[in-house]
């Protein structure tokens, strides 16, 4: 599966980016789908992640809830991550992942807070400096 992921910069601190994720091979409405980060120095994060039809359910780590926003555009097949107030801490490369392996028809009530994310995008960078 290929996920294309885009939107990262610099920015600087209390600042916002949105990132945004496509694929052409599944509708984005249909799998577990999200966002994981790697620090220089950290382990992975699991950011963000949605599930379900319309709407869905989503879910945020402590870390970032309150400011980043994760949504869909079944339009454009595309997942983003609104990221607001942004800090230094924040700063990672983003991957844009999903599971294939458990459409939600199946598995409705697929956990998001702890996704098996079996295929990933590229990652795109993000750096929060002054």
């Amino acid at each position: 599966v290929q996920l294309q992921a885009s939107g990262g910069g610099l920015v600087q601190p209390g600042g916002s980016l949105t990132l945004s994720c496509t694929t052409s091979e599944f509708s984005v409405e249909n799998f577990p789908i999200g966002w994981i980060r790697r620090a220089p120095g950290k382990e992975r994060e699991g950011v963000s992640c949605i599930i379900g039809y319309g709407a869905g359910r989503t879910y945020y780590a402590d870390s970032v809830k309150g400011r980043f926003t994760i949504s869909r555009d079944m339009s454009k097949n595309t997942v983003f991550l609104q990221m607001n107030s942004l800090k230094p801490e924040d700063t990672a490369v983003y991957y844009c992942a999903a599971d294939p392996a458990h459409p939600v028809v199946y598995y409705s009530d697929y956990d998001c807070s702890a996704p098996l994310f079996g295929s990933w995008g590229q990652g795109t960078q993000v750096t929060v400096s002054s």
